[in-house]
């Protein structure tokens, strides 16, 4: 299984070079200014994607979904699986998907540090192979100009839940695949901090955990 993998695409999806792969995994962020609009045109070029399975999960940045909480699922429907704190088994994979991260600029899925955001991670199932949220976990491809910007509660449940991947984005410029703990960390993100498109998504074999070049 070949999942191709990828976040913060911020409307420049239609530049992306997509390459061959059995499931896409979305990881946040798919709108600019969190237009309804910005929304739709990515579910059209999402149902165009050839992957057999396609699961999203919403970020800070795509306010449609926070406002309405059957929006994704509407708008997705027959194209992916939309996930908001939410578990499905999906080709044999079981995922959970979470949009939440600590306040940033007073946007979307935006929660205070502690006990708040402590209660949405404290949701994640502990049978889970694949956890896709929007925010890293504290210390780990999180760091914007050296310094973390994680949260550290996401961290502590992760390595409880020991997921076989943990898949986010969010912070653009950390973008890259690390192993600690058992775990592979992916933080997918496409664009740079200019939200300017930078990179293409990461192609991931999900057995061995390799990065297919």
């Amino acid at each position: 299984m070949k999942l191709v993998v990828l976040s913060d695409t911020h409307l420049c999806q239609h530049s992306l070079d997509m390459p061959e792969g059995d499931m896409l995994v979305f990881a946040g962020d798919l709108c600019g200014y969190g237009r309804g609009k910005e929304a739709e045109v990515f579910a059209e070029w999402l149902d165009s994607m050839p992957y057999k399975y396609k699961i999203v999960v919403a970020g800070n940045h795509d306010w449609p979904f926070f406002k309405d909480r059957g929006y994704g699922h509407r708008l997705f429907d027959g194209i992916a699986t939309y996930l908001q704190d939410e578990f499905v088994e999906v080709g044999g994979i079981r995922f959970y998907g979470s949009p939440w991260q600590p306040e940033f600029c007073d946007w979307a899925f935006n929660l205070p540090r502690g006990e708040k955001l402590k209660e949405k991670w404290d949701k994640i199932p502990n049978d889970v192979d694949i956890l896709v949220t929007h925010a890293p976990p504290a210390g780990i491809l999180d760091q914007v100009d050296g310094m973390p910007m994680g949260c550290s509660d996401l961290y502590n449940r992760v390595l409880e839940v020991q997921p076989k991947y943990h898949i986010f984005g969010h912070i653009h410029t950390a973008r890259g695949v690390v192993r600690r703990n058992n775990i592979i960390y992916v933080n997918a993100s496409i664009v740079d901090d200019y939200n300017a498109k930078q990179n293409d998504p990461i192609v991931i074999d999900y057995e061995s955990g390799k990065v297919v070049e």
